[in-house]
């Protein structure tokens, strides 16, 4: 039983390795809508928005999911939802991706 449960746990770390496989370099090509907000680099613009910069993908992808899909609501979900509605899983795996790779203290 202890080997079922490491090994289902093995599969489990490899599939979201696997979605957090965005490509950054793409990423830059896809945050216009977000830099209104989030900034180019993901310094948030006003202190009500959240820095995106250096936080984890595949919490940015989860994020974004939800927000696309409906299973995110209040706070910032009236903003979001709309914004994220037509993005692809490839879409969001790269903007997570960009955004991940940027470094806060660094952004302008």
């Amino acid at each position: 039983m202890k080997r079922l449960v490491t090994i289902a746990a093995l599969f489990l770390a490899a599939s979201c390795i696997a979605n957090a496989a965005g490509n950054a370099d793409a990423g830059a090509t896809k945050i216009e809508a977000c830099m209104a907000c989030h900034g180019a680099h993901g310094k948030a613009v006003a202190p009500m928005y959240p820095n995106l910069a250096g936080q984890n993908a595949l919490y940015l992808e989860h994020a974004l999911e939800a927000y696309r899909d409906g299973r995110r609501r209040g706070g910032t979900a009236d903003i979001m939802a709309p914004q994220a509605a037509n993005l692809s899983d490839e879409d969001i795996a790269d903007i997570a991706a960009y955004y991940s790779e940027q470094c806060i203290a660094c952004s302008q």
